[in-house]
């Protein structure tokens, strides 16, 4: 019997969502040799993962699971479009406007900008009548994060929470799923205003690291905000961290996008056009 959506999500509950993502980083880790060759070719038989456009198509070439589940693309594999790009490979789950301080997460599912950004009240309302997108990582995408426009990072703000499955069942099953689990909120300012980006974790997530301090290490607490003394000023397109196993970026834009015509669920690459910010448009097809 296939177990249903519903039941999918509510078993995740009393699961001990960190010990088994420490206990999976380790194996992801792992450099013997047999097996994490053994683990890597059953994974890119599994998800049909295409090797061809990697940088170093031979798998046996990675020094561990996560060294080639972070590989890196050849150059010009991911076009960088015009307007707002997707940051991420993926599915395009849900996007549109901030409408009365919140965002869609899954059909009947809502949660706040507040409560995804940390609880800052006064941060969130800087993306009143904004703009999000929601990228959703599946096992075979290519799993760096890229700038959607240049910008200069001025905080982040690492949020400790659970570690749920991001995937479709559980978003339209777990309330408030993107603002429950643990996430790293990137701040950002670019000539279009404020842009958050929010690296959100999963269940068997091993880690998120970011270009300019490494892995995020997990804190136990309230959310723990970091302002930088020196700017760090990052171009359209380059590269903004990564995940270690798949999960999820949420980006609000503080300018209202025009989206193009997605359909919601749309499959998109990093660096793929998404739409042109300063632009209102309706609420999108990412919304109910």
């Amino acid at each position: 019997m296939t177990l249903s959506r519903k039941a999918f999500a509510l078993m995740q509950y009393p699961l001990p969502h960190h010990a088994l993502s420490r206990l999976v980083g380790s194996l992801a880790e792992c450099r013997t040799v047999g097996l994490k060759n053994a683990l890597i070719s059953a994974f890119i038989r599994r998800f049909n993962v295409d090797m061809r456009e990697a940088l170093e198509p031979d798998y046996r070439a990675y020094a561990s699971f996560n060294d080639f589940f972070t590989r890196a693309l050849k150059h010009g594999a991911r076009p960088i479009g015009e307007g707002i790009t997707s940051p991420a490979d993926g599915a395009l789950s849900r996007y549109g406007r901030i409408a009365a301080g919140e965002l869609i997460q899954a059909k009947g599912q809502r949660f706040s900008v507040r409560a995804l950004l940390g609880g800052d009240a006064a941060l969130a309302e800087t993306f009143t009548g904004g703009s999000f997108a929601t990228v959703y990582l599946s096992p075979r995408d290519y799993h760096r994060v890229h700038m959607p426009v240049s910008g200069t990072l001025r905080e982040t703000i690492y949020v400790p929470g659970r570690l749920f499955s991001v995937n479709q069942a559980t978003a339209e099953h777990v309330p408030g799923l993107f603002a429950r689990n643990e996430r790293l909120v990137c701040l950002f300012d670019t000539e279009h205003g404020p842009l958050a980006v929010v690296l959100v974790g999963a269940m068997i997530v091993a880690a998120i690291e970011t270009v300019w301090a490494g892995q995020v290490t997990p804190l136990a607490g309230t959310p723990q905000r970091t302002r930088l003394d020196q700017p760090i000023r990052l171009e359209k397109g380059a590269e903004l961290g990564r995940f270690k196993l798949g999960s999820t970026v949420v980006m609000c834009s503080a300018s209202p996008v025009s989206f193009d015509d997605f359909t919601a669920g749309a499959k998109v690459q990093m660096g793929e056009r998404l739409g042109d910010s300063g632009k209102p448009s309706g609420h999108g097809k990412g919304e109910d």
